[in-house]
């Protein structure tokens, strides 16, 4: 039986997006957000560049009938919603690459903020530095956790009436990959093993889903991505607070 609470797990996000707004926690939100911004520019120009070359040499290709010549235009659509589905979650697995450690203490400082208890007697600029390998290594966890379930949902996407459940079946995944995600890193603060978070989020999959499917959603949004991704940081630190724990953690 699946427990937890789907509309309170909803809630989430819009509280982490009231918290990155609080003075405390602000400098923690920007220093990755410019890095995010930055990362966001240079993937727009680099695909815009190689898309507007790969346009160019299908248009050479191609008879030269002015009718045909017009039609760049769809491959520029094409190009539109390319640049949406990779921002959906290629851009935040980037972005969580280049700002993990910066998470990792904005969700320190999100969880003093709301309990006033401190995390760690570590903190600061150094403590981040000291952070980023095994905060990096966290990250490429998830990933390799993620590319073989995903493999397996495109495998199933080419059967035959097997495939209609695929596009609901990739929504429930994603929302729970993006509750993986970002509830990790209050997880990895407290030292909680990467597994054991797992069985946590599913003993709790409800409100898990209800917390990851507007951040699934809204990473597809272009600009606003960037400020889901500490928002969705702030928010899971409340969901790790909040939700209940009815499994034994064990902690690496």
């Amino acid at each position: 039986m699946l427990q937890g609470n789907f509309f309170r797990g909803l809630g989430y996000l819009g509280e982490g997006f009231g918290l990155i707004r609080q003075p405390g926690l602000r400098l923690f939100v920007v220093v990755p957000l410019i890095l995010n911004l930055l990362l966001f520019i240079a993937l727009v120009w680099l695909m815009a560049e190689g898309f507007a070359v790969m346009i160019a040499t299908v248009m050479a290709w191609l008879p030269d009938w002015a009718w045909l010549q017009a039609i760049d235009w769809l491959f520029w659509l094409l190009y539109g919603i390319v640049i949406l589905l990779m921002f959906a979650y290629g851009f935040v697995i980037m972005a969580n690459l280049i700002g993990s450690p910066f998470y990792g203490f904005l969700s320190e400082q999100t969880e003093k903020y709301l309990t006033g208890q401190e995390v760690s007697e570590d903190g600061g600029w150094v403590q981040i530095l000291k952070d980023i390998p095994r905060a990096l290594g966290r990250e490429v966890h998830k990933i390799v956790y993620y590319i073989p379930r995903a493999l397996l949902l495109v495998i199933i996407g080419l059967i035959p009436v097997v495939n209609l459940v695929a596009a609901v079946l990739w929504f429930a995944f994603n929302a729970w990959m993006m509750s993986l995600q970002y509830v990790d890193y209050p997880a990895d603060n407290h030292r909680v093993s990467f597994g054991a978070l797992r069985q946590r989020l599913a003993a709790r999959r409800l409100s898990a889903l209800g917390f990851g499917l507007p951040v699934a959603l809204l990473a597809m949004v272009p600009v606003v991505n960037l400020f889901v991704v500490p928002a969705a940081v702030c928010g899971a630190t409340a969901f790790w607070i909040r939700e209940p724990d009815p499994t034994r953690i064990t902690r690496t």
